[in-house]
């Protein structure tokens, strides 16, 4: 009687066990439904039909992402298999590469190591004995040196590098390359500039540039999955050698979108994301750009259509922007890049802009 006593009073205990066990299941379930609820994406029918529809123009492996207000408020990913794409593959990046060029650059600027018109024969004597010394860093970051350049295109981005180092190249910019106009005269897209700029880092911090970035943006911004080292051995390529994640790259955009913060650290001052944003030599001709930017004026490392920071629509399919006055961050990312349907992209703007709402210049 005495052990069947016991053994009750154990499986009472047992029971309450379970009972506070359970109970504390649904509290934190609860818990978790409430916050699962409060971080829900806002609805963007018009994006999710746009996306569904040009599935095929977007090579069934894409990622769209926008951000705004501290949090990812929309998140479309088509995967033509499960595997196969998502926002941590690590795809080439192409020109937008030199978005990030620039923001290295202003790290220098905001040391008071380097001004944006200082003369690049200040740093590289070799332009001024090849009459190239009236060329400034700002005219490195703007497509406005007047060095005479390749056409940029498909053909290009599978060129492997003929230069082991960027020393190599650069020094060839001076020494081979011919003066097509003069400087801060005329926008030439092309890797000419950029990879000057990331050069005259390389002078003064003596320090490689891929390390630079690593140590300036990609580590503090959280980038893990983004380099610029070249896998076949050649010359990094501040222009267009980056290779990036949608993740890796949104959290970029954020420090910019923050005005130079990410996460309570400052990257930038505020001074020089503006400087990065601001429209540079909006008057001057344009003969070689990306096709459907033609009109609008460069920032630095970058593109101003409609007081938007856009980077340029490029032949690595990705597509990231800053929408400066609904104040969010926005990337469409693709797997294998064709060629590049910048109406699409367009319309995605347009209809998150849209389901957004506000008033803002068109």
């Amino acid at each position: 009687m005495f052990q069947i006593s016991i053994q009750s009073r154990k499986t009472e205990t047992m029971s309450l066990k379970v009972k506070a066990i359970c109970l504390q299941f649904m509290l934190i379930g609860s818990f978790l439904l409430f916050w699962l609820c409060g971080c829900a994406q806002e609805s963007f029918p018009q994006v999710d039909q746009l996306l569904n529809d040009n599935q095929k123009n977007l090579g069934y492996n894409f990622i769209a992402m926008v951000w705004k207000d501290g949090k990812m408020i929309y998140v479309k990913q088509m995967e033509k298999q499960i595997g196969d794409f998502n926002a941590k593959t690590q795809v080439p990046i192409g020109s937008c590469s030199q978005w990030m060029t620039a923001a290295l650059v202003m790290t220098f600027v905001d040391e008071g190591k380097l001004s944006l018109d200082d003369k690049v024969s200040k740093y590289i004597p070799i332009f001024a004995k090849y009459m190239k010394s009236y060329i400034t860093i700002r005219n490195c970051l703007t497509n406005t040196t007047g060095i005479q350049a390749d056409p940029v295109g498909p053909m290009k981005l599978l060129q492997k590098n003929k230069y082991q180092t960027l020393e190599d190249e650069v020094n060839s910019f001076a020494s081979k390359r011919e003066i097509a106009a003069n400087p801060g005269t005329e926008v030439y897209y092309s890797h000419v500039g950029p990879n000057i700029a990331g050069r005259v880092l390389e002078v003064i911090s003596k320090k490689s540039y891929d390390r630079l970035m690593q140590e300036r943006i990609i580590r503090p911004l959280k980038m893990r999955a983004t380099t610029f080292a070249d896998e076949n051995g050649g010359a990094v390529n501040p222009y267009g050698g980056g290779q990036s994640t949608a993740n890796d790259y949104m959290n970029f955009l954020i420090m910019l979108l923050n005005k130079g913060e990410f996460q309570g650290k400052r990257i930038l001052s505020e001074k020089s994301v503006e400087e990065i944003e601001t429209a540079q030599f909006p008057q001057l001709p344009v003969k070689s750009a990306p096709k459907g930017s033609e009109a609008f004026p460069n920032g630095l490392g970058t593109t101003i259509e409609h007081g938007n920071v856009v980077c340029n629509l490029n032949l690595s399919g990705t597509w990231p922007y800053i929408d400066k006055c609904r104040n969010y961050a926005a990337i469409i990312m693709v797997k294998s890049p064709d060629e590049p349907k910048k109406e699409i992209y367009d319309k995605f703007k347009r209809a998150i802009d849209s389901g957004l709402g506000g008033a803002c210049p068109n």
